[in-house]
């Protein structure tokens, strides 16, 4: 009885430290997550003076909330784009570098938010906007940096044809997509020379992910963050060129991948 009474003494220490070992370790998880959804959800926000000047734009409708929308004004557009943001960037970051697209192409653009900013966590929202969304013939999905690589991964899920184009800014595709073989799939890859976090060699470097015959367009002097209006990025180069170049390259690359004529502009 004594020897019983002995080791059960010795098993009540251990187990309360084994308890105290648990709690702090959960006590750090529970850190941990906390510290990351505040990470996550601190998104770059869009520049004031571009968000402004293109909601000041007369020759687009935009609407502002949980799906941005953009729409040519006085038009029925047939043409729409689901488009995600880069990850930690705002969705209204993004108004600003779409309006003249959506002027110059007669496009419908919707913007989803993310889930804690991150389209990893949201691949798959492009599929009830497509489908609430009547009048539109032909649609597009796409986004920038982590958000293109996310709309690309979900349109490799997709029947061939449910979807007809793919737009890439200072993106690439996910190996698990298989999008080199989609002939039937129009693709759009927009990069910058001067990309610190989605770099030349990079986008070369994954170029056999998409169809042989996607228009791939390297914006001289541009860098990783002028494809929003955000700010500056860290771990990216200093442009060589100004946004409104940049932005006319951009806009320029759409009206020949959603027209199929070289733009004017």
């Amino acid at each position: 009885m004594s020897m019983i009474k002995d080791g059960a003494a010795e098993a009540r220490p251990m187990r309360r430290r084994l308890r105290i070992v648990l709690w702090v370790l959960l006590g750090l998880l529970v850190a941990a997550i906390l510290a990351f959804v505040v990470w996550a959800s601190l998104a770059a926000p869009a520049k004031p003076g571009p968000l402004e000047a293109a909601l000041d734009d007369p020759a687009v409708e935009v609407i502002q909330g949980p799906v941005v929308e953009l729409r040519p004004a006085g038009s029925e557009p047939t043409r729409g784009v689901v488009f995600y943001p880069g990850a930690r960037v705002h969705r209204d970051a993004y108004i600003a570098t779409w309006a003249p697209i959506v002027a110059a192409t007669d496009t419908l653009v919707l913007i989803p938010r993310m889930p804690l900013n991150l389209a990893i966590f949201g691949r798959s929202r492009a599929a009830p906007l497509i489908e609430d969304t009547p009048g539109i013939e032909t649609w597009w999905v796409g986004g920038h940096s982590l958000g293109g690589a996310m709309a690309a991964s979900w349109l490799g899920d997709q029947e061939p044809g449910a979807v007809d184009g793919l737009t890439l800014w200072a993106s690439f595709s996910t190996g698990g997509a298989e999008l080199g073989e989609r002939d039937e799939l129009s693709v759009l890859s927009v990069s910058g020379s001067r990309d610190g976090l989605a770099t030349p060699e990079d986008i070369a470097e994954r170029r056999a992910l998409l169809p042989p015959d996607a228009l791939m367009v390297e914006v001289e002097g541009m860098n990783h963050a002028q494809f929003g209006r955000y700010g500056p990025q860290r771990g990216d180069l200093e442009p060589k060129i100004d946004g409104s170049v940049a932005q006319s390259a951009l806009t320029e690359a759409h009206v020949t991948a959603f027209l199929g004529v070289d733009a004017d502009l």
